[in-house]
């Protein structure tokens, strides 16, 4: 079994729920709901790596795409949904961090 590295336990520090607010004025009205389910939704993720963290490395690559696909979801709502500071720093938190395990999935799951 593999143990957390210390670069994954970094891009698990990356993954944590970005700050959260309220919708944008004129937003869509799903807005808020949206916004409450990247919450919740981040915590079943960072809950769900944490768990890969001592998995098989095809668990682990597994997980950690699925994990890239949910946060193109949670940042396309982020960019929806937030305006100004708030909505800069999450987009950019979410874009950060699926650099980070596109990179991760590049140099450790290749042919998985």
């Amino acid at each position: 079994m593999m143990r957390l590295s210390a670069g994954l336990a970094l891009i698990l520090v990356l993954a944590a729920p970005p700050v959260l607010a309220q919708g944008r004025a004129g937003a869509p009205a799903d807005c808020q709901r949206d916004l409450f389910q990247n919450e919740a939704g981040m915590r079943r993720e960072l809950t769900r790596l944490q768990s890969a963290g001592t998995a098989d490395q095809a668990t682990q690559c597994r997980v950690w795409r699925e994990h890239v696909t949910y946060l193109q979801g949670a940042r396309s709502v982020f960019a929806t949904c937030q305006a100004g500071r708030q909505r800069e720093e999450n987009v950019a938190q979410m874009d950060t961090s699926i650099s980070e395990y596109r990179v991760l999935l590049a140099n450790r799951c290749k042919a998985r």
